[in-house]
């Protein structure tokens, strides 16, 4: 019995390394909630009383600003923004957008923005949106991963 759980305890550290990572964007709250490192929520945004959503993205994900990496000497892509699916620019436009329109703020990487803008997008995505999570695609809300349908 127990030459047969030595033998089988090799495959339980490698189930649980393997698991572990899919944790990690999600935290569990105060409340007991779990939190997605990839979503600014309005309620976080209310309670630190930002002004700007650049504010509120330094603040709390200032990693989301920083591009990782360069994948062009010439002309090196940056991490783009998004409105309601309608192109912005680069962050800077981020300080153009009043906290108190915006219902979430959402980080996508490069490769689950390229899968769902297209090439050019490899530094990723700040999505803003100025509509309630439950009224936006679903894509958005889960994972991040592509989506085929526009809005």
């Amino acid at each position: 019995m127990r030459s047969a759980f030595r033998q089988l305890m090799p495959l339980f550290v490698i189930a649980l390394a393997a698991l572990t990572p899919s944790c990690a964007l999600h935290r569990i709250g105060a409340d007991g909630s779990k939190s997605d490192r990839s979503i600014i929520t309005q309620r976080q945004l209310v309670e630190n009383h930002f002004l700007t959503a650049y504010d509120a993205v330094e603040a709390l994900r200032s990693n989301w600003l920083q591009t990782r990496g360069t994948d062009s000497f010439a002309a090196p892509t940056e991490v783009r923004v998004y409105l309601d699916n309608t192109l912005l620019g680069g962050t800077s436009t981020l300080r153009d957008i009043a906290v108190s329109t915006v219902s979430f703020i959402k980080y996508f990487d490069g490769i689950a923005a390229t899968g769902r803008w297209g090439l050019g997008h490899g530094a990723g995505v700040i999505f803003v949106s100025q509509h309630p999570l439950s009224s936006t695609d679903p894509d958005i809300i889960r994972s991040g991963r592509a989506s085929q349908r526009q809005y």
